[in-house]
């Protein structure tokens, strides 16, 4: 069994937190969480295939320029080589899962 208490965690950009749930060769699952008011940076990855699923709250998703308000228990898809960027322009703190094949780590570039 795994889970935000027993998985590796780290932090990320504006005080946002990350959980490698299943950390693979070939997969990548990580559960996030984002305070209100916070984003991460736009980027794009090569060769990485992620879906982004809403666990809790309200999370706004950027892909190739078009914002979708993502509610909970809904989910996006965002090819390779397509820019986007995670926001969480809610009053309340947002969790999610991305999943990411392969995994992206060092597959990461900037807009």
């Amino acid at each position: 069994m795994i889970g935000k208490e027993t998985s590796e965690h780290y932090v990320w950009g504006e005080n946002c937190d990350g959980w490698h749930l299943v950390k693979t060769a070939g997969l990548s699952v990580i559960h996030e969480r984002m305070p209100p008011g916070t984003k991460e940076a736009q980027h794009y990855h090569t060769k990485s295939r992620q879906f982004f699923f809403v666990l809790e709250g309200s999370a706004t998703l950027e892909i190739a320029g078009v914002r979708e308000v993502l509610q909970k228990h809904e989910g996006a898809e965002v090819p390779p080589g397509v820019p986007h960027q995670m926001f969480n322009e809610s009053v309340g703190e947002i969790e999610f899962l991305v999943v990411s094949q392969p995994p992206s780590h060092g597959d990461r570039f900037s807009v």
